[in-house]
């Protein structure tokens, strides 16, 4: 089963930093597209960024452009949201999720990743 898990997450004061990570045990991930989005208490998920099989990033939200960064090291099979200038409303549970089924590129719409993780909790606030 390929399941995603998020980690990184936490408590951050505004204009701070953090970064991500989503890992995947048994599977290579530089084999799919990697998404990430997000969700706040009471809004629909959001995606922010996705990176292809080739490892092309493209951004998603114009919210998070030139803030938030996508990257993936291959050797630690692994893919990383580097976050900065983090405002509150940038406080939500952070998902990474996999499309599995995707060749070329990669998609800005959730209905198209097939494994998700269980997400890690971003807060921004002083």
């Amino acid at each position: 089963q390929l399941q995603p898990v998020e980690s990184g997450g936490g408590l951050v004061q505004p204009g701070g930093s953090l970064r991500l990570s989503c890992a995947v045990s048994g599977f290579r991930l530089d084999y799919y597209a990697i998404g990430w989005f997000r969700q706040a208490p009471g809004k629909e998920r959001e995606g922010l960024i996705c990176i292809s099989r080739p490892g092309r990033a493209t951004n998603i939200a114009d919210s998070v452009k030139g803030r938030f960064t996508v990257s993936r090291d291959n050797a630690k099979n692994t893919v990383y949201l580097q976050m900065n200038s983090l405002k509150p409303e940038d406080t939500a549970i952070y998902y990474c999720a996999v499309d599995s089924k995707r060749n070329y590129g990669c998609s800005a719409g959730w209905t198209n990743y097939d494994y998700w993780g269980q997400g890690t909790q971003v807060t921004v606030s002083s």
